[in-house]
Parts: structure tokens; sequence; C-alpha cells
């Protein structure tokens, strides 16, 4: 595809993000603007608070500042006047990343992601500055050159990520290629399998989390209900909490994450919310933070089992990709690569996610708020490589057993070259043959057997009943029956004992 078609098609794809962003913000916001305030406010005031609502998701901190009469008029605290919001809500980012990677994966797959890439994200950069600068005002500040950077590195880094990996894996006829051309295969396959691994698991841990969350907001609905009656809200201050609820679900899933892999998270200075422990005193009455758990058990540290259990599933995946073959012949190296890119990629997004899901929430003690990056990384890297490497590097159980082909003959075929021969032949379907042929031979001596038997009974039963002969020619006769029946046995046994013949690759069996 044409380089300026790509060019222009992504910096179409990053204004239609951050459009579509801002409208999701300013929507709710116009709605309230209309029930709540009559329509009588200017609504050129809706456009600085959705943008700044739109900036904080992004990761832009804003430092809201309010006149000493609005203080005294809400009965706030003189510390409340001035302090800086930056927990973000990270629905909001994780909508612009994840159209971001879609753009990066289009512009891969036209052939010119690098064109593609920078396309959108300077399209993104130049949009956050205009937001930044028409929606200025004293009341909600913020400093230029983060409103630039924020959102610029939320789209820019997944289009990256979302380029690398389309050209990673179906070619980029550029740079990619030449890069892949000068690797060795086996730590390719590696990497490859690692990668998945890596989404495995860290999809893993994110979904322990979100199934916390969902089992706390049932478990804590009283709580949240009655923090919701006690703000005193009407129809409309309810529908505004919910909403901004819902833009904080995806941070308060990766505070449980951190709670199950181990080092919990904190609603204040000074506060812990951890299976080892619980300490969080007095916490604002927002009924979001009604799931937040007054008191835990030190039995839920074996929660971390299931991240654990999460590592082994991704290396059990991980090592079915990499060879599903002799397992005596399975390389060591490509599930070495794959452990090192599952864990250090697992405890390199864990770390990111625990940065994106931290901030400050308000003055005071609420000023910190999120788990601590470096604890969460280190307990989900630690706890997934415990579990990949037990699936990985352990023995596996569908390993080959001897067999022998010896038994299923009978003894007076272990003298016979051609059985032996074919009992050292390293070709199954050849070592199969011999053994039905081995029981067809038995089969028909014991047909032949039998049909003697028989033959000599019915023989006797009509000499019996029949006009007496002399004994010279009842012994003449038998003697002829006899011979008659050992030569045709000599005949079919000679006949078996040859092969198959050459009509086809088996060949009719006689």
């Amino acid at each position: 595809m044409n380089r300026l078609l790509v060019l222009l098609l992504a910096a179409f794809d990053a204004a239609l993000v951050v459009a579509v962003g801002l409208a999701v913000v300013l929507a709710p916001v116009t709605l309230l603007w209309i029930f709540a305030l009559g329509g009588e406010a200017d609504w050129v005031a809706l456009w600085p608070a959705g943008a700044t609502i739109w900036q904080v998701g992004h990761f832009v901190p804003v430092t809201l500042s309010f006149p000493a009469e609005f203080l005294v008029a809400t009965g706030l605290p003189e510390e409340a006047g001035q302090f800086t919001f930056s927990l973000a809500p990270l629905a909001l980012a994780l909508f612009t990343a994840v159209f971001a990677a879609r753009s990066g994966a289009r512009a891969a797959g036209a052939g010119a992601w690098p064109t593609g890439v920078l396309s959108g994200t300077a399209t993104v950069a130049a949009l956050s500055a205009l937001v930044a600068v028409t929606s200025a005002t004293p009341v909600a500040a913020v400093d230029l050159a983060a409103a630039i950077l924020g959102p610029t590195l939320v789209f820019g880094v997944p289009a990256l990520l979302g380029a690398l990996v389309r050209g990673w894996s179906q070619g980029d006829g550029g740079l990619l290629d030449t890069l892949s051309e000068r690797i060795p295969d086996d730590i390719q396959d590696g990497v490859d399998a690692g990668a998945r691994g890596l989404a495995v698991s860290l999809s893993g841990v994110i979904g322990l989390g979100a199934l916390l969350l969902g089992i706390l907001f049932f478990a804590r609905g009283g709580e949240i209900v009655a923090l919701t009656q006690s703000s005193h809200a009407d129809l409309i201050g309810v529908v505004v909490l919910s909403l901004g609820a819902l833009l904080y679900v995806p941070t308060l899933i990766v505070w449980f994450a951190a709670f199950v892999a181990g080092p919990g998270f904190a609603v204040g200075a000074g506060t812990a919310v951890s299976p080892a422990g619980t300490s969080v005193g007095v916490l604002p009455g927002i009924p979001v933070l009604g799931v937040v758990p007054e008191s835990t058990s030190s039995a839920l540290l074996l929660l971390a089992l299931l991240v654990v259990g999460a590592g082994a599933f991704a290396g059990w995946m991980v090592r079915g990709m990499l060879h599903a073959g002799d397992p005596a012949d399975e390389p060591l190296r490509p599930r070495l690569v794959a452990l090192v890119t599952m864990v250090l990629g697992s405890a390199a997004g864990a770390a990111a996610l625990a940065w994106a899901a931290q901030g400050a929430l308000g003055p005071g003690r609420l000023g910190e708020m999120g788990t601590a990056p470096g604890a969460f990384a280190a307990a989900v890297g630690v706890e997934i490589a415990i579990g990949a490497a037990v699936m990985m590097f352990s023995p596996r159980s569908d390993s080959p057993r001897p067999t022998s082909t010896r038994a299923e003959g009978s003894s007076a075929d272990e003298g016979d070259p051609s059985f032996a021969d074919a009992a050292r032949s390293p070709h199954p379907e050849l070592r199969a043959g011999e053994r039905a042929k081995r029981s067809r031979l038995a089969s028909v001596g014991h047909w032949f057997a039998f049909r003697d038997t028989a033959a000599l009974s019915r023989t006797s039963d009509v000499s019996a009943a029949a006009q007496p002969r002399t004994e010279t020619a009842d012994a003449g006769a038998e003697d002829r029956r006899d011979s008659t029946a050992d030569e045709q046995a000599t005949d079919v046994l000679g006949d078996l004992r040859e092969g198959p013949t050459a009509d086809g690759p088996d060949g009719p069996h006689r």
C-alpha cells in the first residue's frame, strides 16, 4: 500500500480515537448539565470539565484549587483547598490503547508500520496539545508537557507493540524480516511461544483479579448501597456515581490482582489491604470503595497458588507449541528462551499495570492509592516462573515403552530366521505383518488337526455301519486319508510362509 495512504489512514484512526474518547466523557457531563442544572449554566464550561476528565484518564495529573468561599460553604477542611488528583480511570486509557494497537497492526499489514505508527502518534500529540490549550482553567490546572505526553504515550506504545507483533508474526518485508533472518530458528520459536505464554499468564492474573472483585461486589453489595444512600444523592447523582465507578473498574481489577498475587494495595497513606493483613482506617464515602474488605485472613495467602496455576497452564501450553514429536528429542534451549520471555514479560506487564493503577485521590492521606509496582512485579514474576518451570522442564509421561514381539509367537517360530529378522526390523508394519502371519499359521494348524479328528470319527461310524471289510483294506484306506490330509496341510503352510504376493503393496493373502 502507498505510504501516503497509510499515513493518512493512521492519522484518521488517531483522530477518531481522541474524538470518541472525548465524546464518551462529554455525553454524561452534558446530561448532567441538562437535568441537574436545567440548562441555566454556560455550556462552554462543560468543555473544560470533560477535557480534564479525559486527561486524567490518560495519566495527566490535575491540580484542583478551590476558593475559600467554596470550602466554607461545603464544610471542607482548609487542606482541601488545593491538592493533586492523579488516580486514572483506566477504562479511558484502555479504550485508547486497544484501538491504537489495532491501528499499528493494520499499518504493519500494509507494509509501512513505521509510517503508520509515527503518523498516528503525532496526530494524538497535536490533538492533546489542542485540548490542553483550549480547556485551561484555574480550577483544574494541568502541566502542558504532561498533558501532551500522557495521551501520546498511551496511543504510541500500544500502536508500536501492535505493529511489531503483526510484523514479526507475518513479516513486514523490511527491518523485522532482516532481524528474523539473523536469529536462529530455535530461539525464534522460543520467543514466539514465550510471548503467547506471556499473554496467557498475564491474562490469567488479571482474570483472577476480576473474579475476586466480582465476588466482593456481591458479598459487600450492602455496604456499597449504604454508602450511596449516605451521600444523599438524587437520581442524577446516583447515575453520575455509577458511571464514575464503571470508569474505575479496570483500576480496581488491578488492585485485586495484586491482592491475589500477595502484595496487596493501599487506600491511603499508612494503610494496607493484603492477604497477610488489612488496615484501612477511615475511608472516604465513595460508594465503589465499599468493596474493600475491612479485615482478611492469612489463609487467603493460598490465593497465590492460583497465580502459580496460571503460570503452569501457560507453561504446559508453551511446551506443547514448542515440541509435539518424540519426547526423547526435546531441545532445551527453546524452552529456556520461552521461560525467560514469559517471566520477564509477565513481571514487566505487572509493573506497568501497577504504575497505571496508582495515584492520588485527594488531599492528605488520600495521596497514596494503589499497589507498589516493584512488589507486584516481583510476586507475579516468581509465581509465574515456578508454575511454568514445573510444566516446561518436568519429565513427560507420554514417553514410549519398549514392547516384546517374541512373546506373541509360538515357541516353534523362535528358531525361524525370517521371524527373528522381522522382530529386529525397525519398521513396525513389517513386525505387525509377521505377527499376523504367525497367528494365521497357528489357526490353520489347529483347523487341520480338528478336520483330521472329525474325518477319523466319521470314518469309524461309516465303517461300523457298512459291510465288513478285510483289515488290510481298512488299513490301506486309512493310510491314504492320512497321507492326503498331511499333503494339504503342508501345501497351505508353505504358501503362508512365503508371505504376500506381488499383486499390491501388501498383496492378497492365500
